[in-house]
């Protein structure tokens, strides 16, 4: 009597084989595909590549269909956003929830909140990451400057900068690095006046960060200073682009190098503004780039020495 294997071969996702494709075009070797690309098992010829898409199909726009899915993944979480939170009052469905099942769902709301920290250094980063979150959110930055903002925060807790140092000044100080390393030109005063601490101490804290976490902050011209503070200021366009050709042009000749950028930019808004007829007083000129009345007559001079 003719026998047989009790088990056949059957189709496999991961691996398989096809009679018709099972040589190799170059040693004439035994080709095998998985769910990636295929090879041959002889020389490790890659003949084919079919990655397969294991991920929603994304094919149905229906809101209800994608609700499966779930948040992505952020750094602006201490847990990347994987945490679930536990309703109140109504179940998946909207039903209004009885008294004895309410009375459940709040004690396991309350054991979740005890669980949700393992440790101390995670409740910090849980504060620290709201706090970049609450500064970035004041000052209207875009989710790529948070979510950097928040990785920095990060790298400044695993390098253990956070000893000694306050977690309101640290997350002040990683916003305002975001915005260095993205060519922001944002003042620190604007950061300062967002958080909770102090000038001195942020300004510390940047310190720290840049040195010890060596941020790729480039430096930050005058000309890049202008179309804000000339937003505060409220003045025209001709004024902004006057002041715009006056700071390159300082730029360009030197007489921009070892000052403050911020306050070299106030400086050729109030020159611009004395040429176009609208005569800025020096005074608001130096409360919106936060430096002194003397500091602007000082650049003023410059620009009229050696810019024409």
């Amino acid at each position: 009597m003719a026998t047989r294997e009790i088990y056949e071969t059957s189709f496999d996702e991961d691996i398989q084989t096809e009679s018709s494709a099972n040589q190799c075009p170059e040693c004439d070797g035994w080709v095998t595909t998985n769910s990636v690309e295929t090879v041959c098992e002889d020389c490790g010829l890659v003949v084919d590549e079919n990655r397969i898409d294991h991920g929603p199909e994304w094919r149905s726009f229906d809101e209800d269909e994608r609700e499966r899915t779930g948040a992505p993944l952020t750094a602006a979480r201490h847990d990347r956003g994987l945490s679930t939170e536990i309703g109140r009052s109504t179940d998946a469905n909207g039903n209004e929830l009885s008294g004895q099942k309410r009375r459940r769902v709040a004690r396991m709301r309350r054991e979740q909140s005890r669980g949700r920290f393992q440790s101390k250094a995670e409740r910090n980063l849980a504060h620290g990451l709201g706090e970049v979150r609450r500064i970035a959110s004041v000052l209207e930055f875009a989710e790529s400057v948070r979510d950097q903002a928040c990785q920095l925060f990060r790298s400044a807790q695993n390098e253990d900068l956070l000893r000694g140092r306050s977690i309101e000044a640290i997350a002040a100080a990683s916003v305002y690095g975001a915005c260095r390393c993205n060519g922001h030109s944002r003042l620190l005063d604007d950061v300062v006046d967002a958080a909770r601490v102090e000038q001195s101490r942020v300004a510390n804290a940047y310190k720290t960060l840049n040195t010890e976490l060596g941020l790729p902050a480039q430096p930050v011209q005058p000309s890049d200073f202008i179309p804000h503070l000339a937003s505060e200021l409220d003045v025209p366009a001709d004024i902004r682009q006057r002041a715009r050709r006056l700071a390159e042009q300082s730029e360009s000749t030197g007489a921009a190098s070892g000052v403050k950028p911020s306050a070299f930019a106030a400086a050729c808004l109030y020159k611009a503004g004395r040429e176009e007829g609208r005569w800025l007083t020096q005074a608001d000129v130096a409360e919106v780039a936060s430096v002194t009345a003397t500091t602007i007559r000082s650049h003023r001079d410059t620009l009229e020495e050696q810019v024409a």
